[in-house]
């Protein structure tokens, strides 16, 4: 079963920054079912520095994008972004000293809960801030 399903309010109307949202998406859902799956130290540890190399590169382009339109909440977002990378960071640390059970759950709901919450919230205010993103239709 998928960590983070992907859901229409989580894109910002920019195809390159959707394309690598749902691509993180992907890698996080992957590294959640190698977890799930009892996958090997090794293995974990490659997810996650793959994770950790995505994501910067990813907050490179967000953080491009909103210099270039001069967006206004361009410090308070790149900081949202340094504290998930430092976050990242701490686990790749922690990985080699947690429990396995413990640091399974614990790695998951980070994940989930900063995308999810950043998608809502920080990204979502840079969309209605873009002078080429629209809000998306309401169904119907």
């Amino acid at each position: 079963m998928a960590l983070i399903q992907w859901q229409d309010t989580f894109a910002l109307g920019i195809p390159d920054v959707d394309y690598e949202h749902r691509t993180l998406i992907d890698l996080i859902n992957r590294l959640h079912g190698a977890l799930a799956g009892a996958a090997a130290k090794d293995e974990v540890a490659d997810f996650l520095a793959e994770l950790h190399a995505s994501i910067a590169s990813h907050f490179a382009l967000e953080e491009s994008i909103m210099r270039q339109c001069g967006y206004d909440q361009l410090a308070e977002h790149k900081a949202e972004h340094e504290h998930l990378l430092d976050k990242i960071r701490e686990i790749m640390d922690d990985h080699l000293l947690e429990e396995r059970a413990d640091y399974e759950r614990a790695l998951s709901e980070r994940l989930r809960d900063w995308f999810e919450g950043h998608f809502r919230n920080a990204d979502r205010r840079l969309h209605y801030a873009l002078p080429r993103a629209s809000p998306p239709r309401p169904p119907g």
